[in-house]
């Protein structure tokens, strides 16, 4: 049905939106739907475009008590995300075209918003045997990533950015070297005050400075997922400013926690990488801040209950962040006067689509896709994870009082989220 959201604050103005078969066909204070047009008043209100997260773990299938396609997406809308990118880490492994198919199959049929898929690197994502990735991406893969699994082989993984090269595709990479991880579950410095085995950074850096130098020789479209380390942000920075082909996130814990906020032996702290210390925090800030660090991703990592139970010695990796990421970002960067909406927003939309290439997504522009959120940005909330879509409620942020609530998202059109 055509559309038209009247009262609409976009970039600070009054504004109206027209919607028809799916996308935008007007923006501005004198646009007019056709007649019988739904009208959605917006009054109070901020229209943004949907929100674009490039690391989400949706666990199916093989995983579904974690999480589902369906559970998944439905915390994406409820966050305000309309696109999202899924990680191959399901079982099976999407290491083969025709597992690749099914996935895509999947992720249309039970997906609320628009799901795309990435494939893996490697076969089961652990060996050094690489993927036919020009058939991946002929049937649709938008990445290639072992999420979960540094690529401990340097010969692996110059051949795995050769074949992404020829294929114009993008490799989306966990820096971890295996040796000096030495199966840490946390920072060095909160292990040794909570008595854990600490996960060193130079897990993450000396991974990254092996591949910048063989990003050097291939000229691959590199991607670095949840850099943590400021040494990591130093080596990314000299690397783009020699005009190599590097792009890079960070999520929202590394952003807004650190190793320090860690009072006890706590699983919901838990994530790999882990939490690092205060100046590593501050450097991604400023990383974000200059460019250095592309955009924005959740790292959504939903867990069962006993998945997370016990001690960080022992229970899985990972928090959930689809429902959380944009308040966080919004509190901290946005109400805060850090930065305005817009730029705030072009780390959560404009960049991961440009990055990704991701012509399906919305921008709030007229012919886009009609992916639209609708929020307050003056309604304070505490984040509660019994309210979450998400079947995992696994956040260190619970009880943290934020703004910027999502009311209404719109997928081409179609709403697919409504505050009740």
């Amino acid at each position: 049905m055509d559309k038209i959201i009247k009262n609409a604050r976009i970039n600070g103005e009054l504004s109206a939106i027209v919607i028809e078969n799916g996308r935008i066909t007007g923006i501005g204070s004198a646009v007019a739907a056709r007649p019988g047009a739904e009208i959605i008043d917006a009054e109070g209100l901020t229209v943004i475009p949907g929100l674009v997260d490039v690391h989400v773990h949706f666990r199916e299938p093989g995983l579904t008590e974690k999480e589902t396609i369906a559970t998944g997406s439905s915390a994406a809308a409820a966050g305000g995300f309309t696109t999202v990118l899924a990680m191959p880490n399901v079982l099976p492994v999407v290491d083969q075209e025709e597992q690749l198919k099914k996935q895509l199959a999947l992720n249309s049929e039970k997906g609320l918003v628009k799901v795309g898929q990435i494939a893996a690197i490697t076969e089961e994502l652990t060996s050094n045997r690489l993927t036919k990735m020009g058939a991946l991406k002929a049937i649709g893969a938008a990445a290639f990533s072992n999420d979960g699994h540094g690529i401990q082989e340097a010969k692996t993984m110059l051949s795995a950015m050769e074949d992404v090269r020829k294929v114009g595709g993008v490799l989306t990479v966990h820096l971890e070297d295996n040796g000096l991880a030495n199966g840490g579950v946390v920072d060095p410095k909160a292990g040794k005050r909570l008595n854990l085995p600490g996960l060193t950074a130079l897990s993450e850096s000396t991974q990254l400075a092996r591949d910048i130098e063989l990003v050097r020789a291939t000229g691959a479209h590199y991607h670095v997922a949840h850099v943590s380390s400021r040494y990591s942000v130093e080596l990314i920075r000299q690397a783009k400013l020699a005009g190599l082909p590097i792009t890079a996130e960070v999520s929202p814990h590394h952003l807004f926690l650190d190793e320090s906020m860690i009072k006890g032996d706590d699983s919901n702290f838990k994530m790999n990488p882990p939490l690092r210390t205060k100046e590593d925090r501050y450097a991604l800030i400023a990383g974000l801040l200059d460019g250095t660090i592309d955009m924005i991703a959740s790292d959504h990592a939903p867990h069962t209950k006993e998945d997370k139970a016990g001690s960080m010695a022992d229970c899985a990796f990972g928090i959930v962040g689809l429902e959380t990421t944009f308040a966080l970002v919004y509190e901290h960067f946005v109400a805060s006067g850090l930065v305005d909406l817009q730029t705030a927003v072009s780390w959560l939309n404009e960049k991961p689509i440009e990055a990704f290439g991701l012509s399906n997504a919305g921008r709030l522009q007229v012919g886009d896709p009609a992916d639209l959120v609708i929020f307050d940005e003056k309604e304070a909330f505490r984040i509660n994870p019994k309210d979450f879509h998400s079947k995992g409620r696994n956040t260190p942020f619970a009880g943290e009082q934020v703004h910027g609530r999502v009311k209404r998202t719109f997928v081409n059109g179609e709403e697919v989220f409504s505050e009740k």
